[in-house]
């Protein structure tokens, strides 16, 4: 009645394999090159007592399987915190061994990365216990805003977020982006 059902051309999400694209947010299918969802978008997030905050669904979905639920946690080069997922932090890790730590500048980059570094899991209420040394370097006390920057999120303090965006003005971001962007390439 059915009759026989062959190979589908899509592969289960849960199947496929991720690797880094070229740059931070391009994740692509090995077998086909296609760009998959990256983390992207803003969500705010009440703290609770205990230092928890509840990881946005909306970036839950778009973990790989690969990562577990599991992340590691630093330092940004702001005054922001970086969110890796498992799979995604093995990559940094993978770039980082190619740092010539024979050089004072690698020594440097090497440590200075690492040495805020934790790792993190989703607990059963999908709710992520942030170390509170890093909380207090953030400045992150009763909210976190989580911004998707594409293969990682980025955590912010709500005042530390809005004066990195007073410093942006209206025309600087045109002009930014033209810099960063302009190369007509997409």
């Amino acid at each position: 009645m059915w009759g026989e059902v062959g190979d589908s051309p899509i592969e289960p999400i849960s199947n496929r394999r991720f690797s880094n694209g070229g740059g931070p947010g391009q994740l692509s299918h090995q077998s086909n090159h296609r760009t998959v969802p990256s983390f992207k978008g803003e969500y705010e997030h009440a703290l609770d007592a205990k230092g928890r905050v509840s990881f946005p669904s909306k970036l839950r979905k778009f973990l790989a399987p690969e990562a577990q639920e599991r992340f590691t946690v630093l330092k940004g080069l702001e005054r922001c915190l970086y969110l890796y997922p498992e799979d995604r932090w093995k990559q940094v890790e993978d770039r980082l061994e190619s740092v010539n730590t024979f050089s004072a500048e690698g020594r440097t980059v090497v440590r200075n990365f690492l040495r805020s570094a934790d790792d993190l899991e989703l607990d059963a209420q999908n709710r992520l216990a942030l170390p509170a040394k890093l909380m207090e370097w953030a400045g992150i006390t009763q909210k976190v805003i989580f911004l998707g920057n594409g293969a990682y999120i980025e955590l912010w303090a709500p005042e530390q977020l809005d004066a990195q965006d007073r410093a942006l003005t209206e025309g600087s971001w045109p002009e930014l982006f033209e810099k960063v962007m302009g190369d007509g390439k997409i």
